[in-house]
């Protein structure tokens, strides 16, 4: 140990006190139960807090036996006091109580077990379990735990609900009957717990372990009835808080009654404030769905008949209009107009047609009277040389030259004689 002072086993010593052993000289049983004793005395009074699971007062007797439990480690210690020292906070003090204790530990050699003498017992006060859980309510809301963006919303209809409460409580029976009465086919899977006392705060966490790990589980509720502050403090420890803020099935907290607000509330991804708040929260009410179902049906009727009216007018309105109730109205009263068009385009088609013919045939006439035919008719007649080429000079032909005179009827031939 660096002092050079041997220690027990061959490396061990406490306050000042050096025992020596080795495989070939070891220490009894007693006596290592004799020397922890001694080093125990050794050690001062200390202030302990607890949960006192058992109480065990004796009529006659002197001593007042106790066991405190720590419920966050799940230990538990023996205590024994005089009875004027527990006669002294009797009226206070049960099983299930805090307290916390000024003891001095003691070893009991020939059992080998630790206990603790009281000298002077004091129940922990509401007012300082109000602010320890408020310390520990700030703490776990700074890690997340509370936040509204983690809660899982719940199902319209559980097929399975968890439940986890008392044994036979009114809790149980306060959410089965509600449940039921609102939507008969729910099934449920309960799973009875201690819901105060040392035993409440593992027990629940294992049930609500259990349930969220059965996969037809929808929403799990956890109730209790109301209570005192100490009553509810296991729906304010830590352990359970966590457990609850893993589960992957939501949650709902039903503890005491509207004004209880333990920490389980805080993390629960729903808070009912009572038992009943939470079988109504959790099943819906099958007659409201049945009205609601009616409502909206009558609703969806009303919106069809709306439509159907509203096209049926439409139609009766299209109907109602000449072009559509007498179709061939408006045929028959343009029929005049088109039969005057009709005779119109006819009379000046025959005027064009009229005037055209008229001056075709002034053309024609002009035509022919300017024709050569029309010329040659009035006695004159064409020569063309062999070539077909019209004489129009004397100069073009020569004697005894070769013609052709063409005249009205017909042509001959001539021969030029100079």
């Amino acid at each position: 140990m660096g002092d050079g002072r041997p220690d027990v086993g061959g490396g061990r010593y406490a306050r000042g006190m050096a025992v020596n052993s080795s495989p070939e000289t070891p220490l009894p049983v007693g006596e290592v139960s004799r020397l922890i004793g001694g080093w125990i005395d050794r050690l001062g009074a200390v202030w302990v807090e607890g949960q006192i699971t058992q109480l065990s007062r004796r009529p006659g007797a002197g001593v007042v036996f106790l066991t405190l439990r720590d419920p966050s480690y799940d230990i538990s210690v023996s205590v024994t006091c005089y009875r004027q020292v527990f006669d002294a906070v009797a009226d206070i003090v049960t099983e299930g109580a805090r307290v916390v204790v000024l003891a001095k530990p003691e070893w009991y050699a020939p059992r080998g077990q630790l206990s603790l003498r009281a000298a002077e017992i004091k129940p922990v006060g509401v007012g300082e379990l109000l602010a320890r859980l408020e310390q520990l309510k700030k703490a776990l809301a700074g890690e997340g735990l509370f936040a509204p963006q983690r809660k899982k919303a719940l199902p319209f209809l559980p097929q399975l609900v968890g439940l986890v409460c008392g044994r036979a409580s009114a809790a149980e029976r306060d959410v089965l009957e509600n449940a039921r009465h609102r939507w008969p086919a729910v099934r449920f899977e309960v799973r009875n717990v201690a819901v105060q006392g040392v035993h409440a705060v593992p027990q629940v966490v294992q049930a609500v372990k259990e349930l969220d790990a059965i996969d037809d589980v929808d929403v799990i509720i956890v109730a209790r009835g109301g209570g005192s502050v100490e009553d509810l403090l296991p729906f304010s420890d830590e352990q359970l808080v966590r457990a609850v803020a893993a589960c992957r099935t939501p949650v709902v907290s039903a503890i005491g009654h509207e004004p209880d607000t333990p920490l389980l509330d805080y993390v629960a991804d729903l808070r009912a404030s009572t038992p009943t708040d939470a079988a109504k929260k959790v099943v819906p009410d099958v007659g409201e769905e049945y009205e609601r179902v009616r409502l909206l049906r009558d609703r969806a009727r009303r919106c069809v008949h709306a439509i159907v009216d509203r096209e049926e007018r439409g139609l009766a309105q299209a109907l109602s209009r000449p072009s559509i109730e007498d179709p061939h109205r408006m045929i028959d009263e343009r029929a005049d107009h088109v039969a005057a068009l009709l005779d119109r385009g006819r009379r000046t088609l025959g005027h064009l047609l009229d005037r055209a013919d008229s001056e075709l045939t002034h053309t024609h006439a002009r035509v022919v009277g300017l024709s050569p035919a029309a010329t040659l008719k009035r006695g004159y007649a064409v020569l063309q040389k062999a070539d077909g080429h019209v004489v129009r000079d004397p100069g073009e032909v020569t004697a005894d030259e070769a013609l052709r005179a063409r005249v009205a009827e017909g042509e001959f031939s001539v021969r030029v004689d100079t």
